[in-house]
């Protein structure tokens, strides 16, 4: 995923109203006027929502005459996840290498402080 998708799918996930359209959306196409009647802002606010999502291509516009239908585009939120999934592998690969060596740290503590003890007496 590059770095621009990236940054336009995080953005049009972090508001809840954009995040409700969505999930409104999952359910099936919807007209813009469907999508605005739960919420308390107006058709042009919630137009401007719907443009930001249309920019991280999470949703699709389709117009018939005057009309227009709305879809949800799944793929960006796949590229999504698979981003994260591979951050997520590169950090515990890295946070089981830490904890390799502080067990090790921890162990080679412990024989140095028994060898220390024994060689004393």
């Amino acid at each position: 995923m590059q770095q621009t998708n990236l940054d336009q799918t995080l953005i049009a996930l972090a508001d809840p109203t954009r995040r409700a359209i969505l999930q409104r959306l999952s359910r099936g196409e919807a007209r813009v006027t469907e999508l605005a009647r739960p919420f308390d802002i107006s058709l042009n606010a919630v137009s401007k929502h719907i443009r930001i999502l249309e920019r991280a291509d999470l949703v699709r516009r389709r117009t018939v005459g005057r009309e227009h239908f709305l879809s949800f585009n799944r793929q960006q939120l796949d590229e999504l996840a698979t981003w994260i999934e591979t951050q997520r592998a590169a950090w515990n690969a890295r946070l089981d290498a830490l904890e390799a060596l502080l067990k090790a740290e921890d162990e080679a503590a412990a024989t140095g402080t028994k060898r220390k003890k024994g060689s004393s007496r």
